[in-house]
């Protein structure tokens, strides 16, 4: 058997058996016990994207508490057909393509990737240019639409979805084809030094959110917990945000990073399963950080409940947090712009400054250590170092 899609928790998997491609529906619907659906369809590429179009739908229905538990809303007789080469349609515009590829791609794509195409396809469906032999006239449309950036991502976009598009016989050529290449970096390409802190500048940062005490408004102190955990592990703010009680052990020696809450449209926030590089990663903490969690932790904590909670009891907002507590406390007292990613690169960047081997630190930040070297490791940091 080839599992064609492999299934996370609590989706449908689409798995290829004996040629024939069939559904595994998780087991919350299937009283423990793996089930199929088979399509009665061929396992070929075009009838690939059906069953990814039916397993996303039958998940839909999961989440919306409209399963039909007898199965038969899914039998294939009744919304699927065999796609064979005669019945391929032939895609001539990018919306259309657009289209397609999305909802081919949807079921794996996360929350924020959704967001960010949403952005794009608004630039797509805009444009004056729509036929696909017009790669040039559609570049230059876009270039005078929006920002470059946003052209760039578009057309790498356009050029993935053509290249899919040509394996499922849907379109015959890619006029975009190393178009997006051919424009200038992305600012965080450009821009992506690491922006860590000196050992004198973090203990202050964590002393200033403990202090924060305004005349008047909200004070930033509630926030002093979370800042340093974000300095003791080197996660990502969504992972904090989203870290449970669940997630660390009774005596808060161990945390297992599983999931995070992410930001998406207009401020909603989404958990997301899995990291950013869909892992699973189990972080063993020291003294200080132990210290801290006990500190917080409540006599006997809800496994749900979050374990840094806005001072209202929600998620913390990450874009407020940041324009507000973080850029009024942190950047006067540094005197330069920062985020609180800015954590993450100190964290990584004094791991290996103390000898810790970089393929280690890069296991314990989920990254590679290509990405650390270039993108975390922050050479200012090392210079300030003496030898021991």
């Amino acid at each position: 058997m080839n599992t064609i899609q492999k299934a996370n928790k609590g989706t449908v998997g689409v798995e290829s058996f004996q040629h024939r491609l069939r559904l595994r529906l998780p087991r919350q619907v299937s009283d423990g016990n793996k089930r199929y659906i088979s399509l009665n369809l061929a396992d070929t590429l075009e009838n690939q994207q059906i069953a990814a179009q039916k397993a996303h739908e039958i998940e839909l229905d999961i989440i919306s508490g409209e399963f039909d538990e007898t199965l038969a809303k899914y039998k294939p007789q009744r919304h699927l057909s065999v796609v064979t080469p005669g019945d391929r349609p032939n895609i001539s515009t990018i919306s259309e393509l657009w289209d397609n590829y999305i909802e081919y791609k949807r079921p794996s794509l996360k929350p924020r990737t959704l967001d960010k195409l949403a952005v794009l396809e608004k630039h797509i469906k805009r444009c004056p240019h729509q036929n696909l032999d017009e790669g040039m006239k559609i570049r230059l449309a876009l270039l005078q639409q929006t920002t470059t950036s946003q052209a760039k991502d578009v057309l790498m976009y356009l050029s993935a979805a053509c290249k899919w598009g040509m394996k499922c016989g849907l379109v015959h050529f890619n006029p975009f084809e190393g178009m997006y290449n051919q424009l200038p970096k992305h600012k965080w390409q450009d821009d992506s030094k690491p922006n860590a802190f000196s050992e004198e500048e973090k203990h202050k940062i964590i002393e200033a959110f403990k202090q924060h005490k305004p005349a008047k408004g909200l004070g930033y102190s509630h926030y002093a917990p979370f800042v340093e955990f974000l300095f003791l592990t080197g996660c990502r703010p969504s992972e904090a945000i989203g870290l449970q009680w669940k997630h660390i052990t009774p005596d808060c020696s161990r945390i297992t990073f599983d999931s995070s809450l992410v930001q998406v449209g207009n401020g909603e926030r989404v958990r997301v399963n899995g990291s950013k590089n869909n892992k699973q990663r189990v972080f063993n903490c020291n003294q200080q950080l132990q210290a801290l969690l006990l500190r917080i932790k409540p006599e006997n904590p809800e496994p749900e409940f979050l374990v840094f909670p806005s001072p209202e009891g929600i998620s913390i907002h990450y874009r407020n947090f940041s324009r507000r507590a973080w850029d009024k406390i942190v950047d006067p007292l540094v005197n330069r712009q920062t985020t609180p990613y800015s954590c993450r690169d100190t964290f990584i960047s004094e791991q290996i400054a103390k000898g810790v081997p970089t393929a280690v630190v890069a296991k314990w930040c989920d990254n590679s250590v290509e990405m650390i070297e270039q993108k975390y490791l922050d050479s200012q940091v090392l210079e300030q170092l003496k030898p021991l």
